[in-house]
């Protein structure tokens, strides 16, 4: 079973050289691959002092980084972890173990910290807000959508087409492997303070904001009927809204006294419709795409046929 560690990072060199002996030690037989993202520091050379395979994006964000990854290496299985040693190494092999033995295509560390200072109340806020749209608009049941550490099966790296640029990639991934209908998983991890020197690449609110922005993206993409049927709504309402009191006025008197205010209540209604009849049309496109995305996926070997060849 071959196993690929793959580390995006930039301006790491104070955590790097660790994350990469760290799981070195946990996956002796697996390759660590360290992909940097422009950085202006040591860390390239840390890392590959430390035995890591390193490579170079020059397109910067982790999205980019990411998708660099999956295209570049292949493998059995993929172990995905950010470079800012904060995630627990040692608990690598039970994930790889149990993604294999549960044939899951998406193994996802959930969180558990014990210092205050390793998870930011902006940031710990913010996961919660996104995870629940996501959860409301994709029906997952996913409580850390966000972690950075995560298990792949061949099946899933192989089979998952990219649009994030930056931190909205982990969004992404989960919507994927819902829509798909991949077998998941999760499991407890200790999340731990960043290494003292590192800082955090992650903005608040920038990057907040690029995540939901993307959560809309994929609302769009993947489910247009419901995307379209919310605006379509709005506005009816507002049709409704301003229609209402016009029409009860030329039920009681048989005149339209405010000719403009009917026409922009007929116009967003039928605006309405429209977004209605696009959700519709545009909901049979997206069934097209689902199925050719589901064969491709399931033409390549999941971790339980994986698990077979082993034994």
């Amino acid at each position: 079973m071959k196993v690929a560690v793959l580390v995006p990072c930039y301006n790491e060199e104070a955590a790097i050289a660790k994350v990469v002996t760290d799981f070195r030690a946990a996956l002796p037989d697996a390759t660590v691959y360290v992909y940097d993202n422009n950085s202006h520091d040591d860390t390239i050379a840390r890392a590959a002092h430390a035995g890591a395979v390193v490579r170079s994006e020059r397109r910067q964000g982790k999205g980019n980084v990411v998708r660099r990854m999956f295209a570049d290496i292949d493998a059995d299985i993929y172990v995905l972890v950010d470079g800012d040693d904060t995630y627990d190494a040692a608990a690598a092999a039970d994930m790889v173990d149990r993604l294999v033995q549960d044939g899951v295509d998406l193994l996802t560390a959930r969180r558990v910290h014990t210092q205050a200072s390793a998870y930011r109340p902006g940031h710990v806020f913010g996961n919660k807000m996104l995870t629940g749209l996501t959860a409301t608009l994709f029906n997952v049941n996913m409580p850390d959508m966000l972690s950075g550490y995560r298990v792949f099966s061949r099946r899933f790296v192989k089979s998952f087409p990219f649009t994030a640029e930056g931190f909205a990639i982990e969004t992404e991934l989960t919507i994927h492997a819902v829509r798909l209908m991949m077998p998941m998983a999760e499991m407890d991890t200790a999340y731990k303070e960043r290494a003292l020197g590192s800082l955090s690449k992650l903005s608040t609110f920038k990057d907040g904001f690029r995540i939901l922005g993307m959560i809309v993206y994929l609302a769009r993409e993947e489910r247009p009927l419901m995307f379209f049927s919310l605006i379509a709504a709005a506005f009816a309402a507002a049709s409704l809204l301003i229609g209402i009191p016009v029409v009860g006025e030329f039920l009681k008197t048989g005149e339209v006294p405010r000719l403009p205010t009917a026409v922009l209540s007929m116009g967003l209604m039928v605006i309405a419709s429209l977004a209605v009849t696009a959700g519709l049309i545009l909901d049979t496109v997206t069934r097209g795409r689902w199925e050719a995305k589901r064969m491709a996926y399931l033409a390549i070997p999941g971790p339980q046929d994986l698990d077979k060849r082993l034994k």
